[in-house]
């Protein structure tokens, strides 16, 4: 188990209702992290529409996660 520190923006926000949180999670990459996410609270974008930041960089979505990383979902944004 690793702790994480996850920020959220856009859609993914809206969906949880908070900016951040910290969490205790067994996943091992972003992508396990936001599948476990996106069963618990319900999030409607799949995995490959979203791009995942590991302490600034960021990473495939097989990236090997540490604990006390911070994590930030990035959803599709609209340009204009």
């Amino acid at each position: 188990m690793i702790t994480l520190h996850i920020q959220y923006f856009a859609i993914l926000r809206e969906q949880r209702g908070l900016t951040q949180e910290t969490l205790v999670t067994s996943a091992a990459t972003p992508t396990a992290l936001y599948e476990e996410l996106r069963a618990r609270h319900g999030f409607t974008l799949p995995a490959d529409r979203v791009r995942a930041a590991v302490n600034d960089d960021f990473v495939p979505g097989t990236h090997s996660l540490r604990d006390g990383d911070r994590l930030v979902f990035i959803p599709p944004v609209a340009g204009g």
